[in-house]
């Protein structure tokens, strides 16, 4: 059996495909002020026959919920959530445009980052934080969630705000379906 670099060259090739998202695309949906684009909620399936004829068996492709992502779209002077944690999902928060202040609260430690294009936040279970767009400018961010489950959060707030503004008891509301407690007021 021949290999290249290791890999045995009988090894089957996946017929797998990516999963595409335009620009413009995805689902959209309004939080208040901002907006959200989900770009993978983790179901995306489909399924696939092997190249290979000789296996009966069809391959199911999907991220099987591990991974979702989307964008948020911030305009200014707009705060996120009340100051919270997860305790199944970990996220991480890419700033793609303006700035995003990062906070963290609740503990020693705690303090305000102000994330610029191309910083990169990574936020792991049972992490305190929040943020908001406390500038005059519009600001995005690239947002993953795994497991992806976290993303059906975003679409019961869209249908609690039902186009009205997004209070910190529709948040806290939606929080207490998806693992997510507040940080005790002081």
């Amino acid at each position: 059996m021949a290999t290249q670099e290791g890999v045995p060259s009988s090894l089957p090739v996946p017929q797998v495909p990516i999963n595409f998202v335009p620009a413009k695309a995805g689902e959209q949906y309004k939080l208040g002020a901002m907006t959200i684009r989900i770009m993978e909620d983790g179901s995306h399936t489909g399924i696939s026959a092997p190249r290979n004829h000789q296996t009966v068996a069809l391959l199911i492709f999907s991220t099987e919920n591990r991974l979702g992502a989307a964008e948020l779209i911030i305009p200014p002077h707009t705060n996120g959530p009340p100051p919270h944690w997860h305790e199944m999902h970990d996220e991480t928060f890419l700033v793609t445009q303006g700035t995003v202040r990062f906070m963290t609260t609740g503990h020693k430690d705690a303090k305000d980052t102000d994330a610029k294009v191309g910083d990169y936040v990574t936020v792991p279970v049972r992490a305190p934080h929040t943020f908001a767009n406390t500038t005059d400018e519009e600001a995005r961010f690239f947002n993953t969630f795994t497991p992806a489950f976290y993303v059906n959060y975003f679409k019961l707030l869209s249908e609690l705000c039902d186009g009205g503004p997004l209070t910190p008891q529709i948040n806290m509301k939606a929080m207490a379906s998806y693992a997510t407690l507040p940080v005790p007021k002081k």
